[in-house]
């Protein structure tokens, strides 16, 4: 189920976006809000890629590769997932980018797509989103899609801004 938005066409994972996704997930800056700064090795992000091309027959959604239709290039991924993979919980948005695309509204166009996705596609009512405390770019986005504060909660073993979007 690929998206389109102004500047992006959001992809479903595919192996062709293996080199795209390594460029951040082998950076430690860019990692520093998800996994500590700790990178992820060449056969973890092809083990992410399957896993996640597993969800999307599953559920009917997952992670897309967001691609910038002017260079072609893979800017970043984002996703529509349960929170923390778990079954049953609340459905979450997140967002990544790579160091050269932070900045410049990407994943707040990216975001906003999916939340369109989700009310006409799947049909929630109801979205959060989870940052690291002190992502505060994350955040913004978070307030710019109209999302509130809810608390800090623990996911992903580890303490999350938690914002909410009741639709």
């Amino acid at each position: 189920m690929e998206l389109e938005t102004t500047r992006l066409r959001l992809e479903p994972f595919e192996l062709s976006h293996f080199d795209g996704l390594r460029a951040m997930e082998s950076d430690p800056e860019i990692m520093r809000y998800i996994s500590n700064g700790v990178v992820k090795t060449p056969e973890e992000t092809l083990t992410s890629i399957e896993r996640v091309q597993s969800r999307w027959q599953q559920y009917g959604f997952s992670w897309w590769a967001m691609r910038e239709k002017e260079s072609g290039e893979i800017v970043g991924a984002c996703c529509l997932q349960h929170l923390a993979n778990q079954d049953g919980a609340p459905l979450e948005i997140g967002w990544r980018l790579n160091a050269n695309y932070q900045g410049k509204g990407f994943a707040t166009e990216a975001a906003q797509a999916i939340v369109k996705f989700a009310v006409e596609q799947v049909g929630v009512k109801y979205l959060v989103a989870v940052a690291d405390p002190e992502n505060a770019a994350s955040q913004k986005v978070m307030q710019r899609l109209g999302m509130t504060y809810k608390a800090i909660e623990q996911h992903y073993d580890v303490p999350c801004v938690v914002y909410e979007l009741h639709l």
